[in-house]
């Protein structure tokens, strides 16, 4: 099972999290943080987390580059304070055994990026984005991380009147050809496990305990061979109320079980095949006659033409989703 639960901890919100949200301050207080933003501080916060690590026995962890040091006046100081808190990170992963699974800039929560990184209107911020991309880079290489993420929660626009979209999207995939002349890594990505509360308005990142959920994600995973060399990273928060340090290895113990149930549960679906089945079935018009045509780019509009002629209008056909919600249950 290990094999397919590649777990990790996401350090900005297990080990830099307050409990803060729209309405409140923040209500968490760690015995560890003297709540400065001192290199000691943060040395002293990344011992503990990596502690936690341990004592969890996941293998992997995530971070964005601020989340480890403090932004000093100039990059050069900033990259100085990133400096002194990796090379603590390279010998913590080596006495523990805990790798990186991967690291990323944070891209948004700066003033500077209020008008987005690689999209902003100003160019001297995305040349700020690029610098600080390159030396994301470079520490993730030095941690030995598995991959690199890129999360872009300020890119895109809130009016149209003030936004040109294409000058936008252009300098979006300017900014990724730059990194990809320099990109290590064979893949980018993974899955970010947590939910959402449907009861309220913004996004509450809460550890994923339902395993229903878990199965379907998990079945994805397992059609599609695995994550590697990705992974199920949890960034995810403890509730606001969930003040001591026992929630918190609560929330991921409990999360890292209820996706193995998910395995378990994927993995008797598709030994069993009765869903597929089923979806096969809904399907089977795709694979002969004009189906199979279009499917391979072989019809014209004029051979849909002729054998809506021939044949006329389709059929209405179920969709059967209460089945399919039936059977899903049955596994679960």
């Amino acid at each position: 099972m290990e094999e397919w639960l590649r777990f990790s901890v996401a350090y900005w919100h297990s080990f830099r999290g307050t409990g803060s949200d729209p309405f409140g301050a923040g209500t968490i207080r760690r015995p560890w943080d003297d709540g400065t933003e001192s290199l000691e501080n943060a040395k002293r916060r990344l011992r503990a987390a990596f502690e936690f690590f341990s004592k969890l026995g996941n293998k992997y962890w995530t971070f964005h580059d601020r989340d480890l040091a403090p932004e000093g006046a100039t990059i050069a100081e900033t990259n100085a304070n990133l400096d002194q808190l990796v090379e603590l990170a390279a010998e913590l992963q080596k006495k523990t055994g805990v790798k990186l699974l991967w690291a990323t800039c944070n891209l948004f929560a700066h003033p500077r990026y209020m008008h987005g990184a690689a999209t902003s209107c100003d160019a001297h911020v995305t040349a700020y984005a690029g610098a600080q991309v390159k030396k994301g880079l470079e520490i993730a290489h030095r941690l030995g991380a598995e991959n690199f993420v890129f999360w872009g929660g300020r890119e895109g626009y809130l009016s149209l009147l003030n936004t040109d979209v294409k000058a936008d999207l252009d300098h979006l995939a300017a900014f990724f050809r730059m990194v990809v002349g320099i990109n290590r890594y064979g893949m980018l990505g993974s899955i970010d496990a947590n939910t959402g509360s449907p009861d309220l308005g913004w996004d509450t990142d809460q550890f994923p305990m339902d395993v229903r959920n878990c199965t379907v994600i998990m079945k994805a995973v397992v059609e599609q061979a695995g994550l590697a060399p990705g992974g199920l990273n949890f960034d995810a928060k403890v509730r606001r109320e969930s003040t001591e340090l026992r929630d918190l290895f609560i929330a991921h113990a409990a999360a890292m079980d209820t996706f193995a149930r998910g395995l378990k549960n994927a993995a008797r679906i598709i030994s069993d095949g009765v869903m597929r089945k089923s979806l096969m079935a809904r399907y089977a018009s795709w694979n002969s006659g004009v189906g199979a045509r279009i499917a391979a780019g072989e019809a014209s509009l004029e051979e849909c033409e002729k054998v809506i002629l021939e044949r006329g209008d389709p059929k209405p056909s179920s969709g059967h989703q209460e089945h399919f919600e039936a059977m899903l249950n049955h596994y679960i």
